[in-house]
């Protein structure tokens, strides 16, 4: 008996060491094919420079549908690993809705704080409901909070497309919030002025979300006639140059201040539309409009760096859709219409800048050559393979939303859009005469980057009272398109150094039961979880009995 015991004493100190040893010792193993736990090593990076309490509230607490449950447990499972390479943060589950007295007066405010809802249909028992869910995380560090959106909706999603979208953009996501909130030395943006470009307040959603990671100013290239090397001098001030939507003409002064800009090492993300056309030129003409060419003396600048832009425009099948009114006064209707000359453009997720996004929206677009030379070139987004080109100039009239497409003219798809552009940056005006005197000019300049776009609307926001709508919303249609998540991962990527970017290619693939097997297998898969079991009980019950009646009965 007393070694029974002193056996039984042993083992529970084994047991209580065991349990002291490891309270202080913490580890975790990564079985996933994917190795979805595993946190990059940028992320890592960006977590462990917090030295001071970091709190993340994730709003997905209480009776939520199941695939926002499957959401939750990922999104806690990253906070955990989060945590384990940084104890100063730390996460609260919250339900938004809780003991809340008037649910719609809570609603209104946390949409109010841009906190929008996911609407859920669930059907269950022949029984259909739906839910509101806040697929939201806040993560607050000091006086500072930070919104995450947990949930990534694609256009044509099924649930489990919608989920392990939403699963393989939360490392980065929420590295994206750390980032934000631990930036203390910010890279600079310079926004160009003088030739036509959009408006501030076009610009408005586009400036404000990249606020969080950059500084902001302005550039007038007006200044090159009189002051180039100032102008020159103020720009390499900048990390980056945004030239949205030009409508004058460069001179080839304003083109070498540039072209030095970016062989001395300035990035550049330039927007242009070689063709002129807007939809208010054919409201205006009562339905007609005319379009074209642009002549911005910019083909030289792009040829020397692999790309052209056809002053053309690009017809495209997979289409966005405008809003036409039709009847009068309180009669009045408002249908959405195809307008093939606004193209749907869906990412090849080729690259960490358009990895899953949802489609971009571009108007009146003209395709790219892209040429060869020694500069490294990627296609970021081109048009569907239903696609053409339509020349200009051309009479475009609404009358052609009437008529029938001939899809057998629509062989010449998959049309550049969008290039990244990168290598050791040469200078157009190598071997030729300058335009113009500048002190400390370079020839042949570091390894850089710049990206072309042919289109100037991609980061054009609509306006509502006169206020700026968030970038790649339709007010019309309420369609929202991923013009501010490309452009954003442009910039990200172009004055990234950390690698932080590059997350966005981490595949994740989350299994899910498929909802129509379970509703036509139910029954079996009832029987073998609950009856085959009883069944084997009763039958070993039956079998035990008489094997003990046949032997104590000898």
């Amino acid at each position: 008996m007393g070694k029974y015991l002193l056996s039984i004493i042993k083992a529970l100190v084994v047991v209580v060491l065991l349990n002291v040893i490891t309270s202080f010792l913490y580890t975790r193993f990564d079985l996933t094919e994917d190795k979805r736990y595993t946190l990059s090593k940028p992320a890592i990076e960006v977590a462990q420079k917090f030295d001071e309490p970091v709190i993340v509230d994730v709003l997905l607490d209480g009776n939520i549908p199941a695939e926002f449950a499957k959401l939750k447990t990922e999104t806690i499972q990253l906070l955990e690993s989060f945590e384990a390479k940084n104890g100063n943060i730390q996460y609260n589950l919250v339900d938004p809705l809780e003991d809340s007295e008037n649910p719609q007066e809570t609603v209104a405010q946390l949409q109010s704080l841009g906190l929008q809802p996911a609407n859920v249909t669930i059907e269950e028992n022949g029984k259909v409901s739906n839910e509101m869910v806040f697929p939201w995380a806040m993560v607050n560090f000091n006086e500072q909070t930070v919104r995450v959106p947990l949930l990534k909706n694609k256009l044509g999603s099924s649930a489990e497309e919608r989920i392990n979208n939403s699963v393989q953009q939360l490392e980065y996501a929420f590295a994206d919030a750390f980032t934000k909130l631990s930036i203390t030395d910010k890279k600079s943006v310079a926004v160009i002025k003088g030739n036509g470009e959009l408006d501030d307040i076009y610009l408005a959603d586009y400036l404000a979300t990249i606020r969080d990671y950059y500084n902001i100013g302005a550039i007038t290239l007006d200044s090159v006639a009189t002051n180039p090397q100032q102008v020159l001098d103020q720009l390499k001030g900048f990390d980056l140059a945004i030239i949205a939507k030009p409508t004058e003409a460069f001179t080839d002064q304003e083109k070498y201040v540039m072209d030095q800009f970016m062989v001395q090492g300035g990035k550049s993300i330039w927007m242009v539309d070689q063709v002129s056309m807007e939809m208010d030129s054919i409201y205006a003409g009562g339905g007609t409009g005319f379009a074209l060419p642009r002549e911005l003396n910019l083909k030289d600048l792009f040829f020397k760096y692999g790309v052209r832009i056809n002053p053309v425009l690009v017809n495209d099948l997979y289409f966005t859709q405008i809003v036409l009114a039709t009847g009068e006064g309180n009669d009045s209707q408002y249908n959405p219409l195809p307008w093939f000359y606004y193209p749907m453009v869906i990412s090849k997720n080729n690259h960490p800048i358009n990895t899953n996004i949802e489609a971009v929206r571009m108007q009146f677009t003209s395709p790219m050559d892209v040429l060869e030379n020694a500069y490294n070139k990627t296609v970021l987004l081109q048009s569907s393979p239903l696609s053409k080109t339509d020349g200009v100039p051309r009479q475009i009239s609404l009358d052609m939303i009437n008529q029938q497409p001939d899809q057998t003219t629509y062989n010449n798809g998959n049309l550049p859009l969008a290039v990244l552009i990168e290598g050791s940056f040469t200078s157009m005006y190598k071997n030729r005469v300058k335009p113009l005197k500048l002190q400390n000019t370079v020839e042949e300049g570091p390894e850089n980057k710049m990206i072309v776009i042919s289109d100037g609307d991609i980061i054009k926001n609509q306006i509502r009272n006169g206020r700026p709508l968030e970038l790649g919303y339709d007010k019309w249609t309420n369609s929202f398109y991923g013009n501010k998540e490309f452009l954003v991962n442009s910039t990200n990527y172009l004055l990234d150094n950390t690698g932080l970017i590059n997350i966005r290619n981490k595949k994740v693939s989350i299994p899910l039961l498929d909802v129509k097997k379970i509703a036509e297998q139910k029954t079996k898969w009832q029987f073998v979880n609950i009856g085959l079991p009883l069944v084997l009980t009763i039958l070993f019950g039956v079998f035990f009995g008489f094997y003990r009646k046949r032997k104590f009965s000898a």
